[in-house]
């Protein structure tokens, strides 16, 4: 009997954590929301295509598991804190604690394995403290930067993002994130091109 309701407890804590992290399919990116953007993606739409980019990359020395793991769990909080920006003026040491405080609160709905797991996959993201951390966070970037490359081209307004890409300036390193890079500045190059032809 004990047994049946701690599961239904259990059941019942991770309901409340699968609606948590529903959440994240309605926050949408500040990045774009203060720059006017049409349809801000949410915070998970930008998890998911991190995931995807853990899953293709072709280095056989990158624990793709781990990448994966590290880029849906790296933005989870975001459901209680919301997308906090650099505009947002609050200092990092604060965001941080907010983070770390929602993070506490959700692993916290979990059995104790995972728990530790999650909680344990967000500080390694946070402190940068493995290979795949670091990387992840050339995927953050990466995708990001995407993403305004696409939203130049669907509002078309070629150029209108730059600051985004600027904010990235000698930040990528792995040699596969740097090719994707020159592809993807290669193909908005030539639409920028095409633009000033216009003009």
């Amino acid at each position: 009997m004990a047994d049946t309701v701690e599961t239904a407890a259990g059941m019942s804590n991770l309901l409340k954590f699968m609606k948590f992290i529903g959440q994240l399919k309605r926050v949408p990116r500040t990045g774009w929301v203060y720059r006017n953007v049409k349809n801000p993606e949410s915070v998970s739409d930008h998890m998911y295509r991190m995931a995807m980019m853990s899953l293709t990359i072709t280095d056989p020395n990158v624990d793709k598991d781990r990448c994966l793991k590290l880029a849906l769990v790296h933005d989870m909080a975001e459901c209680i804190v919301g997308d906090i920006a650099p505009a947002d003026n609050i200092s990092k040491e604060e965001k941080h604690r907010r983070e770390e405080e929602a993070m506490t609160h959700l692993s916290g709905l979990l059995p104790e394995g995972l728990r530790q797991e999650i909680y344990g996959l967000w500080e390694e993201y946070e402190n940068q403290s493995s290979a795949e951390a670091k990387l992840v966070k050339q995927f953050d970037l990466l995708e990001m930067i995407l993403q305004a490359h696409e939203y130049e081209e669907l509002e078309k307004k070629p150029g209108g993002l730059q600051e985004f890409f600027d904010s990235t300036n000698g930040r990528f390193h792995h040699p596969d994130v740097l090719q994707f890079v020159s592809v993807l500045n290669e193909e908005r190059g030539h639409h920028l091109e095409k633009s000033d032809g216009k003009e």
